[in-house]
């Protein structure tokens, strides 16, 4: 599998205070298994779904306070350099640019919202193994209060166009990388409590997303939003035992019509 283009989505990990509640959670609602812990690498242990890599799961590293969350990794060529741009157009670099072993170098930052994302540079470790089927990683969308900024941000680091949806409803734009998209931005409104913080919410692909959203609500999970059904599939937004907030997607459950888009940029 070659390094995906930049700019594409191209691995999630989970930080969680509780990796063994975290892995049993995962893998019972997802049917994920898991490779041995890497101790040199903070116990990062890595998830398959069909012996394909689809996601990694880690606790916090030493005297790390992070809340537990997923990540969101884009794909660069050149981790230091969209660092030197993340930087450049009023985004926060948190961890500069570190080369983890052979895998590759990582970047860990916010959009000027505050949205937390990652940057990968690949090395022997190229990202998702198998995407878009059940257990893998579906789709992702960068949840924020100021979407000019988030929209003027996102497709000047990484070159996206911009596409906004033409619904009065919704603030929704969808960022492409020049065929179809690759990403969805939602503006967050007055339902979002304030201290629920901007963040990239993961999609994971189910086959009944209904079934799905009461296995996890009887692992422990609470349901934010959903199952509602969009022109694209059937999908549910929740937050794991943990409070980490992530998304379920079946692509095969569509309705509705297609939305129309004015491209911005």
């Amino acid at each position: 599998m070659a390094a995906e283009s930049e700019g594409t989505p191209c691995w999630a990990d989970g930080t969680f205070g509780d990796l063994e509640g975290a892995k049993r959670f995962y893998g019972e609602l997802l049917g994920w298994t898991y490779a041995e812990s890497m101790p040199e690498y903070g116990d990062y242990t890595q998830a398959y779904a069909d012996g394909k890599a689809v996601a990694a799961l880690s606790p916090p590293m030493p005297g790390q306070e992070a809340p537990n969350a997923w990540c969101l990794y884009l794909a660069s060529p050149d981790a230091s350099a969209t660092g030197a741009k993340i930087r450049e157009h009023g985004g926060q670099v948190l961890v500069e640019p570190m080369r983890v072993g052979d895998f590759g170098t990582m970047v860990l930052a916010t959009d000027p919202g505050g949205a937390a994302f990652g940057v990968w540079q690949a090395g022997s470790h190229e990202g998702f193994e198998a995407r878009a089927v059940p257990g893998a990683f579906a789709w992702a969308e960068i949840y924020t209060r100021e979407p000019a900024k988030a929209d003027a941000f996102f497709s000047a680091v990484f070159g996206y166009g911009v596409k906004h949806l033409d619904d009065d409803a919704i603030d929704f734009s969808l960022y492409d990388l020049g065929a179809d998209p690759v990403l969805g931005r939602m503006k967050m409104g007055e339902e979002y409590p304030p201290q629920v913080p901007a963040h990239l919410n993961v999609y994971f692909g189910v086959t009944d997303c209904d079934a799905a959203v009461e296995k996890a609500k009887s692992l422990g999970a609470d349901l934010l939003f959903g199952p509602m059904t969009i022109p694209f599939g059937r999908f549910a937004s929740l937050t794991d035992p943990q409070g980490a907030v992530f998304s379920l997607f079946d692509p095969s459950t569509t309705g509705g019509e297609m939305p129309g888009v004015t491209e911005v940029s």
